[in-house]
């Protein structure tokens, strides 16, 4: 490297210690030599990462080499942005490019909040949804917009990542939906606590469990939602009748709760008509309470509170009332 380009980059590196950390907010110049510039960026605790410039032999002729490394953020987000980050470097070819390129990276955390989540985000599109399902994210607001079609039902999902997320709670509701009233209330209030869950810590600790630590709530909310409802639910049967439980047409859904073709979801998830599980829940063996056809975990419901002790004493006393009828009718005849 020519004396000249040195003494321009002893310029440069002279600017960089006045201004960097006036210019640049949340910026701690660690390293600031011919060799590298290091500088460590901090937004919140999981967004935040070190910012690696060397010159090449050419410089300031070529961009700046870039390289960023972060114990939060993800490897494809920072690969992407050390490929913007040069770009922009290559638009002021001849001129400093440290500063610029600095308040470029920083823009860009600043601008996209979504970043902390490009895992998640990834995941989703590759993993959950499909060519008919829809995903857009909105920086501005921090919020990401999905919505997930299977066969003629659909729902819009608006997620909210707050600024200090992962360790903020996430918010979730929806826009837009064809589902029954109750299914959505239902999904919607566990896909909140998962959401909680994941950044509260239990209410009774196991004595062997380590330090509680809030963790990424997106990709199990979504997975809970798209794959186990919103795709899954249209075209399950009814365990005890083994008919479609929801109509193939959203416009058919029975509204009212004691319909026999009303769907009821249970406390493991799986739907079942409503004439069905209460035909289901009133018929033997009751010992250990009634059990899930399909999974065999106990079925718990708000409709039904009966105890297995109670439920066969209904059903034997009804059972001795149709043989006391059936020997009046024997009698008669």
């Amino acid at each position: 490297m020519s004396a000249q380009k040195m003494d321009f980059i002893q310029q440069e590196l002279s600017e960089v210690k006045k201004k960097c950390q006036q210019q640049i907010e949340g910026s701690e110049l660690v390293a600031c030599v011919p060799v590298i510039v290091r500088v460590h960026m901090i937004k919140t605790k999981h967004k935040q990462l070190t910012v690696c410039l060397q010159f090449s032999k050419k410089y300031p002729d070529t961009p700046i080499v870039v390289e960023l490394k972060s114990k939060t953020l993800s490897d494809n987000l920072l690969n992407g942005l050390e490929r913007m980050a040069e770009n922009e470097a290559k638009k002021i070819l001849g001129q400093q490019q440290v500063l610029p390129v600095l308040k470029f990276i920083r823009n860009f955390i600043d601008e996209n909040p979504l970043c902390v989540c490009s895992e998640e985000i990834r995941f989703i599109k590759r993993d959950l949804i499909s060519d008919c399902d829809d995903l857009k994210l909105k920086q501005k607001t921090s919020q990401i917009l999905l919505k997930t079609v299977q066969d003629q039902y659909y729902m819009n999902l608006r997620i909210t990542v707050p600024d200090k997320y992962p360790i903020e709670q996430v918010s979730i509701d929806t826009s837009d939906h064809n589902w029954p009233e109750l299914l959505k209330t239902n999904f919607l209030s566990q896909a909140v606590e998962i959401s909680r869950q994941c950044v509260q810590p239990p209410l009774k600790r196991k004595p062997k469990d380590p330090p509680f630590e809030p963790k990424p709530a997106i990709r199990p909310i979504c997975e809970f939602l798209i794959r186990d409802c919103i795709k899954k639910y249209p075209r399950q049967t009814c365990p005890v009748c083994n008919e479609r439980a929801l109509s193939e047409n959203p416009k058919d859904i029975v509204t009212q709760p004691f319909d026999a073709k009303f769907v009821e979801r249970v406390y493991c998830g799986h739907l079942f008509h409503h004439g069905c599980l209460d035909q289901y829940l009133k018929t033997p063996p009751f010992t250990g309470g009634k059990k899930c056809p399909s999974c065999g975990l106990r079925i718990y419901h708000n409709k039904w509170k009966v105890t297995p002790e109670l439920a066969e004493a209904r059903w034997a006393h009804q059972e001795a009332r149709k043989r006391e009828l059936d020997e009046v009718v024997d009698f008669l005849e």
